[in-house]
């Protein structure tokens, strides 16, 4: 997989596993929300940011310690 380096490629990325529908006032407020994360971040960097997701650890959670919701 190739580092993504548009906001919204980084956006389409995170949200596909959701199945969104998209032409919902949800999916835009979190488009929104999402886009002003990255773009805030991207400018607080002296460089360019790409995310590479291939190279990205994975996560475990307890479920037990968060109440198994």
């Amino acid at each position: 997989m190739e580092p993504l380096k548009s906001t919204d490629a980084i956006i389409d990325f995170c949200l596909a596993p959701l199945n969104f529908d998209q032409q919902t006032e949800a999916e835009r407020e979190v488009r929104r929300r999402m886009t002003h994360v990255i773009r805030t971040f991207q400018a607080k960097a002296a460089q360019p940011v790409a995310v590479d997701f291939s190279n990205m650890p994975s996560q475990v959670i307890n479920e037990a310690a968060h109440g198994n919701e």
